[in-house]
């Protein structure tokens, strides 16, 4: 069998980066069978490789080389040796980059014949995810699999490059390191040496970069692979690469600015304008507007507070609800009036399926129809409160401030209409001043919202001990339509406040 370091087999170069000034040269190219077609005393084919493709022509004039091709099928990888000729003009592909030439065989050699492939390689409708997992070597063929690898090392060389240029060192942390307080369970490995004990994979190299700093090396920043043991969901996995970034004393708006100019750079990989500075809002403002702390901000259907509305209504429904310590928080689906029973009914079921206490829907057509019996007077206090129109839906949820409109936010990403979403808009936003605590119901205590590490406020210091669910974070979080990108946060630097943290 011929081998490819054979003498006189020495690559010219890819397939893909030949043009019409290489025309009367001899080159020698290797790659993978795309396409064959046998017209009796021609042979074509297509050969690949990562750069891309060129058409190969082989004549009766060289029976040994139309012999071997005859027999070329499918992803055969070959050698070929030959001369880069001009196509005629009715024959130029302007679709591919080398299309207005091909080679003409006079040589060629057959290094490793394919099996018939389970799937088309340029075609990724013909296969399953599950197949294309299985033969996984032959899904990254595919030049759109390819472009995604070659992409993301672009973006990896681009924050190297950042990050360098901005002063900043990359030292590489421990796999093999101490469990410390994250948001997930952690991978454990069992030690070979020290019997009984294990190792987990870090979460985040949270403590190593902290290090870092106290060593004096100022900046910081690694592509760090990490390992969270979760379940699995679209932008959840259980291993990852992030980019790890520390800095010691810093401003918050220092940081901000630097991770803007890191996003525009990379963003321009793939021709996508970014425009800085990025939108500021508190969590608090997010959940209050969008239900959520990860706002898709690419459409409106903002929720609506209809809490002093609701105190005037005459509905036992709602003035016991809100008797409670309970919100009315409402949300407008344009054009959606004409929503059967039926699927109000299902939307009502879902929500108490989710823990929520139901959902209260109001339209408007002829005269008001709704789910709740009110007079017409109340009905209008709530519909122009909204600012709902002719034909629009009308959800009402009353329950814990959180919870309704964390229920009204799902309700609205899920019924937003198609029209006024801005597809290709690229819209990122700060989420700050998240709260520091949330009450965990499984250990009866009080846990850091982010980590332990996160520093509050100062101005919320007082409450730290009488009000801790009052006191709010310096963390924030990087969101890109609706995608949270990544968090931060302006780390504990005394041990007194670290020490009443850890005792909250």
């Amino acid at each position: 069998m011929p081998t490819p370091n054979e003498s006189g087999w020495k690559r010219s170069l890819y397939c893909g980066e030949l043009r019409k000034t290489f025309v009367g040269r001899r080159v020698v190219l290797f790659g993978w069978v795309n396409k064959h077609r046998d017209i009796g005393h021609l042979i074509f084919f297509d050969l690949r490789d990562r750069e891309g493709m060129v058409q190969i022509v082989c004549t009766s004039d060289n029976r040994e080389v139309l012999t071997t091709a005859k027999k070329l099928r499918m992803e055969d990888v070959v050698g070929i040796k030959g001369f880069v000729k001009e196509r005629d003009e009715k024959d130029k592909n302007a679709q591919l980059p080398t299309g207005e030439v091909e080679i003409t065989v006079e040589e060629i050699r057959l290094f490793n014949a394919s099996d018939v492939p389970p799937f088309q390689i340029g075609d990724p409708s013909s296969a399953s995810e599950e197949l294309r997992l299985k033969y996984r070597y032959l899904d990254l063929r595919r030049p759109s699999m390819q472009n995604n690898l070659r992409l993301r090392h672009r973006a990896s060389m681009c924050v190297r490059n950042f990050f360098d240029r901005h002063g900043f060192l990359e030292i590489e942390t421990p796999f093999l390191t101490k469990s410390t307080p994250e948001g997930a369970r952690d991978y454990l490995v069992p030690s070979r040496i020290y019997k009984g004990r294990f190792f987990a994979l870090p979460q985040s190299p949270q403590l190593f970069k902290q290090l870092t700093m106290i060593s004096g090396f100022d900046r910081y920043y690694q592509i760090v692979r990490c390992f969270r043991d979760e379940d699995q969901r679209a932008d959840r996995q259980p291993e990852f690469t992030q980019i790890d970034v520390e800095m010691s004393f810093p401003d918050q708006e220092e940081f901000f600015d630097l991770n803007e100019r890191l996003m525009e750079e990379m963003f321009a990989l793939a021709d996508i304008p970014v425009k800085r500075p990025f939108l500021r809002m508190t969590y608090e403002e997010s959940m209050e507007r969008y239900g959520t702390d990860r706002p898709d901000l690419r459409f409106g259907m903002e929720l609506t507070d209809l809490t002093e509305q609701g105190r005037s209504v005459q509905s036992r429904i709602i003035e016991g609800a809100l008797a409670e310590g309970s919100r009315l928080k409402g949300l407008v689906v344009p054009e959606a009036g004409g929503m059967s029973r039926g699927q109000l009914d299902r939307l009502n079921d879902e929500v108490k399926a989710s823990g929520g206490k139901g959902i209260i829907w109001i339209k408007r057509t002829d005269g008001f129809k709704s789910s709740l019996k009110l007079e017409e007077e109340d009905f209008l206090k709530l519909w122009n409160k909204s600012a709902a129109q002719s034909n629009d839906l009308l959800l009402l949820v009353a329950d814990e401030k959180n919870r309704a409109s964390s229920i009204l936010g799902d309700l609205r990403l899920r019924l937003r209409p198609e029209g006024p979403v801005k597809e290709n808009a690229h819209i990122f936003a700060w989420i700050t001043d998240f709260p520091m605590f949330e009450w965990n119901e499984e250990d009866n205590r009080f846990t850091a919202m982010h980590h332990p590490f996160t520093s509050p406020l100062e101005e919320d210091l007082p409450l730290l001990d009488s009000q801790p669910l009052q006191v709010r974070a310096n963390a924030y979080d990087l969101v890109l339509n609706g995608t949270e990108l990544g968090g931060g946060s302006v780390r504990i630097h005394g041990p007194g406040l670290q020490k009443r943290i850890f005792e909250a």
